[in-house]
């Protein structure tokens, strides 16, 4: 699938340094981090960004966070940069940025990178991944996902693998299509709540977080139909992020049902999925139920003990506890062996329904983020 009509994108990375671009007209919707330390690009765009881009600029390797005024000016050094080259104003230029929080931007440096990432733009998926590739920080691998129906093309790309958590789960993404929708930033905020608001690595909110969405408007598009494609790049891409989270070895979904509803549904999800202890047993391939029973217990949901729980992965499925009854589950071993573990809990409340995305926790983890700096 090539990229939509008349976008444009590229990037270059050096070392930990990185720049990319994209170049693209149409509607935006943006929504960022709750964390009440909000970094300098999401303020810039909080102060200055319309309803309509013309671009987009990412610098990776610094946050530019905690960072005060300076920090927000030199976000405006890149919008201005970006704006000029494309002889449009600041108003529609996007900035982010990803990185260590509290360091100054080398914005010479940025300005040197971008212009060659300017002069270097293409139309082709290739490029797309270049893109991909240049605002990464300690992912493992780029993260790209598309959907096409009816001529209608959705196509999304993100970053992040540590200092993820549920509120506007450090990661961006970026979405584009070229579909015509009413209702669109609905979906928009939808999709969100289904996706990066589901996922937890960490349980660190970033100072950076941010979702955007951009539509050309060319093609007329069936609500539903881009509802559910919108939803499917989301959620492909959240578990990307926790497939890619620091050191991680096994992505993790949880599934909660017969929660007495959809927000308790939730709270258990998210406990759980959040747990260091669960997290440490996945790694471990441990069978140890109790951690995820006491997670649903301090989830803050009404519970009591007549609990089911299933443990599934791509080597089986096995029943720990049935309404309550312990189960003798020899396989559960086995099964955890697997690459993505499914966690299904009952609650036998009601017909509330919910799930949670993350990942276990490793060595590796603490190795790198121990030595994040140096």
């Amino acid at each position: 699938m090539r990229l939509i009509n008349g976008m444009k994108c590229y990037g270059i990375k050096e070392g930990k340094n990185g720049v990319g671009i994209v170049v693209i007209k149409g509607k935006i919707f943006a929504a960022y981090t709750k964390n009440k330390i909000k970094a300098a690009p999401i303020i810039f765009n909080q102060r200055n960004l319309g309803n309509e881009v013309c671009g987009i600029i990412v610098n990776s390797g610094n946050a530019n966070a905690y960072t005060g005024e300076e920090g927000v000016r030199d976000a405006k050094k890149m919008a201005e940069f970006l704006a000029k080259k494309l002889n449009c104003g600041i108003d529609k230029i996007a900035v982010a940025s990803t990185g260590i929080i509290g360091r100054k931007l080398n914005i010479n440096k940025i300005e040197k990178l971008a212009e060659r990432v300017f002069d270097n733009l293409g139309d082709s998926i290739e490029d797309l991944e270049v893109f991909a590739k240049a605002i990464t920080t300690t992912d493992r691998f780029p993260k790209i996902a598309m959907r096409s129906f009816n001529g209608v093309k959705i196509i999304g790309v993100a970053k992040g693998a540590g200092m993820i958590a549920p509120n506007m789960a450090t990661m961006l993404a970026f979405v584009f299509t070229d579909a015509k929708v009413d209702g669109i930033e609905e979906i928009f905020r939808e999709a969100i709540n289904l996706s990066f608001n589901r996922l937890i690595v960490d349980g660190d909110t970033s100072t950076n977080d941010s979702v955007f969405l951009v539509t050309t408007e060319e093609k007329e598009a069936d609500k539903d139909a881009f509802r559910k494609n919108l939803i499917d790049v989301f959620i492909e891409l959240a578990e990307m992020i926790a497939r890619d989270g620091e050191g991680a070895t096994k992505v993790i979904w949880v599934h909660v049902s017969g929660a007495k509803n959809d927000d308790d549904a939730l709270k258990v999800a998210r406990a759980v999925a959040s747990s260091i202890l669960v997290k440490t047993a996945i790694f471990g391939e441990d069978p140890n139920f109790g951690r995820i029973i006491a997670a649903i217990g301090y989830s803050s949901a009404e519970v009591d003990e007549i609990i089911s729980l299933r443990i599934k992965s791509e080597r089986g499925d096995v029943i720990l506890i049935d309404k309550g009854r312990i189960c003798e589950a020899k396989d559960a071993r086995e099964i955890m062996k697997g690459d993505k573990i499914d966690i299904v809990i009952d609650l036998h409340k009601g017909d509330g329904r919910a799930y949670a995305i993350g990942c276990d926790l490793t060595f590796d983890y603490v190795e790198l983020n121990s030595k994040y700096t140096t």
